[in-house]
């Protein structure tokens, strides 16, 4: 199969009470092309200045890879920069979230597995 990036799914919105929208490309539209081992697979961008709100994970793990960009990232309530090739883990029954402190997008890949 392939997906061509104009006929990728983009949405739009708020995500856990974060400033501003997120966008969100699907790499995979649906659990099924995860083969149920996971419910999300997206390339994200942040505007400079918005953000994903902080919260726990609960029976999933999600992982970030980053490709552009910087930001702040809460580890549990840490607060750590990230930037291109990093990468942060959120494993189940952690929290996390993640602003946007630089004057460009913030781009990654995020992908939540189930536990």
């Amino acid at each position: 199969m392939l997906r061509k990036k104009e006929n990728q799914v983009v949405e739009h919105k708020c995500i856990r009470d974060g400033i501003g929208e997120v966008e969100m490309h699907k790499i995979c539209e649906s659990v099924d092309e995860l083969y149920g081992k996971g419910r999300l697979f997206n390339r994200m961008i942040i505007a400079p200045g918005n953000s994903i709100g902080e919260h726990k994970h609960e029976g999933d793990n999600e992982i970030f890879y980053f490709l552009s960009g910087t930001g702040e990232y809460n580890d549990n309530g840490t607060k750590v920069q990230v930037g291109p090739g990093d990468t942060t883990v959120c494993n189940d029954g952690e929290m996390h979230g993640l602003v946007n402190t630089g004057n460009v997008p913030l781009e990654f890949i995020a992908l939540i597995l189930y536990s």
